[in-house]
């Protein structure tokens, strides 16, 4: 059951039991002193649940490891696979390395920009999709790249691109 949210995200977050406990065996990986080394796994168990890394869970999390929110905030904030801000549906994560960016993946950007009337980090009118750039997805031989979850949609091009947005619910 998802918990009443704002714009700003959850207004009290707390797991459910089962991600709590899941949570609580992560943290239990490392000794004493050491919770802190389990901020990706725990940042990534928070993301499921409430979609996005707001300020309030961060906090949250933070809480939970007995460390200080800012610890959270620059690990949620130097990795792209945390998203700060409420997101789309699907976040399409287009690579804009040199390999990609030499096979075309800055005109696919200008493509979705245009089709989905939004600018890179937004959102579209129906919340179905956000359009982000990334670093190296690690498939140069495969360029252009984009990520959507854990699927790596490869060799891109205009038409393959409509074809994945329509297959996406």
């Amino acid at each position: 059951m998802k918990q009443p949210s704002t714009e700003e995200g959850p207004l009290n977050p707390v797991f459910p039991p089962e991600a709590l406990a899941l949570v609580q065996k992560m943290i239990a990986r490392y000794p004493a002193g050491r919770q802190k080394s389990a901020v990706l796994p725990v940042l990534h168990v928070a993301q499921a649940e409430w979609g996005w890394c707001s300020v309030p869970v961060m906090d949250y999390v933070a809480s939970l490891l007995d460390i200080k929110p800012i610890e959270v905030y620059e690990v949620a904030s130097f990795y792209t696979m945390f998203h700060l801000q409420k997101t789309g549906r699907h976040v399409m994560e287009v690579c804009r390395t040199g390999p990609c960016c030499l096979l075309g993946a800055e005109d696919l950007l200008d493509y979705l920009k245009k089709k989905l009337d939004i600018g890179i980090g937004g959102t579209s009118a129906d919340g179905k999709f956000t359009l982000k750039t990334v670093e190296c997805l690690a498939a140069c031989g495969f360029a252009p790249v984009m990520q959507i979850r854990e699927q790596y949609y490869e060799r891109l091009s205009p038409e393959k691109l409509d074809k994945i947005m329509e297959e996406l619910p």
